[in-house]
């Protein structure tokens, strides 16, 4: 283990203190050159002679580059990696405040929606980018001092999944937070894991009691409603907690934003990353994306969407797009329209959105395939069925829908907009933006 008043890097970070110690990691606090505090974290087993080490630290970076690609204002953030010896350190914010746990509890319902508004907006990207979180639990939500603003950190057991697909996962986990399929490593998982414990969360942060365990009410302890130990509860709000913990991952929201929709909670979205207003590194003035977009106007931010970006690469000419000039699109442009288009969509849309889609569906950064490209339109709902009949003779058949038949509005799939390719080139571009946002650290 490292020690206090050790130095880093060359100097560049000092350990002041340990912090803690959870499952998988150890956080210590440090200070860098310009006297600024950090979080730097390293895996808890640090013997480099065990024959699993070097498969932790792989899986320990990758976590790392992952969280990285996180980036939301309720998401704690990864600043860089750095290697010390033989072991990976992972620099993040230090957030002074408490966890959600140490306050005084239960919390008035508004409050408690408030901070529970702003994780399950930050686990919407967290699952947009092919990661399940794991161990939500009011120990892993700060809130900053003097704020109300909740902050979700520790993604030491946080794992890629594929929805539904039989995964291996280890079976650490918080008691009275985790789903029953946390419990089984091969079980399927999905967003409606984070559900479950985001929605026993709440149950604490508004009763003062955890929950009973998973474990427990499938041996048939029940789990009482928490209406039952506060009255003031809302009738909404309890049956959206009892709805979000059922032990059968079927009978839950499938997403997250599907249970925040039950609570219907009344708060504004999320503020940008970027500061207003959105940055140009070549003169493009984006106020009125960000006009069309906050107003909900989306086939009109869709259109403004492409237009800015012919502009900004040159080719207003020839009206399209093409792998040369994407590759070339400067990294700050595309960081501000992307993080447009996720602000107002609350994680919904935005081409980080379809690359993570175009990934899980197989595909590659940089890299076309058409059947890649045909499953990922069928996951954005871009491809529709349509009925033909010649003389006595009908049929049916899956088509790319023409522009007219998008959908303009947040029921569309998610990576739905923006739609700025056609079917022919589209997977080429696409293709391309991905890789350009993984080489602009997007």
């Amino acid at each position: 283990m490292w020690i206090p008043g050790q130095k880093l890097q060359g100097g560049k970070y000092t350990l002041e203190k340990k912090l803690g110690q959870g499952g998988c990691g150890v956080t210590y606090l440090a200070k860098n050159t310009n006297n600024n505090q950090v979080v730097i974290k390293i895996l808890k087993n640090t013997d480099t002679d065990t024959c699993d080490f070097d498969k932790y630290q792989q899986d320990f970076v990758n976590e790392a580059l992952k969280l990285k690609g996180c980036q939301h204002p309720h998401i704690v953030k990864v600043y860089e990696l750095i290697k010390q010896g033989d072991l990976w350190g992972m620099v993040m914010e230090y957030i002074e405040g408490e966890n959600i746990g140490n306050q005084a509890l239960p919390l008035p319902e508004s409050e408690a929606l408030l901070y529970i508004h702003q994780i399950g907006d930050a686990l919407k990207v967290v699952h947009n980018n092919g990661l399940l979180h794991r161990d939500v639990n009011p120990n892993n939500i700060m809130v900053r001092a003097g704020k109300s603003e909740a902050v979700l950190i520790d993604f030491g057991i946080a794992r890629e999944f594929t929805p539904d697909l039989t995964q291996t996962h280890t079976v650490i986990r918080t008691p009275f937070y985790a789903p029953p399929e946390q419990e089984n490593p091969r079980a399927k998982r999905g967003a409606y894991t984070d559900v479950y414990s985001l929605a026993a969360t709440l149950y604490k942060l508004l009763t003062g009691n955890e929950p009973e365990s998973a474990i427990s009410r499938m041996f048939g302890e029940p789990l009482k409603p928490p209406k039952e130990l506060n009255s003031n509860i809302n009738d909404r709000v309890n049956q959206a907690i009892l709805q979000g913990m059922e032990l059968r991952p079927e009978n839950r929201p499938q997403s997250m934003q599907e249970w925040l929709a039950l609570l219907d909670i009344k708060f504004p979205s999320t503020p940008p990353v970027n500061p207003s207003p959105p940055i140009s590194t070549v003169g493009i003035d984006y106020s009125n994306l960000n006009k069309l977009l906050a107003t909900g106007r989306w086939k009109e931010a869709d259109e403004e969407t492409k237009a800015i970006m012919l502009r900004v690469s040159g080719r207003e000419t020839e009206g399209c797009l093409d792998n040369e000039t994407i590759l070339k699109f400067p990294c700050q442009d595309l960081l501000t329209i992307n993080q447009l288009w996720m602000k107002y969509s609350n994680g919904h849309f935005g081409f980080s959105v379809q690359k993570s889609i175009w990934q899980s569906v197989g595909g590659k950064p940089g890299e076309f395939n058409l059947e890649h490209w045909v499953s990922f339109g069928e996951h954005v709902g871009w491809r529709s069925t349509r009925h033909h009949q010649i003389f006595f003779a009908s049929w049916t058949s899956r088509e790319w829908s023409y522009y007219s038949q998008i959908n303009f509005s947040l029921d569309a799939p998610e990576g739905h907009l923006p739609r700025i390719w056609d079917e022919w080139r589209g997977g080429l571009e696409l293709s391309a933006i991905a890789l350009r946002l993984l080489n602009c650290d997007i």
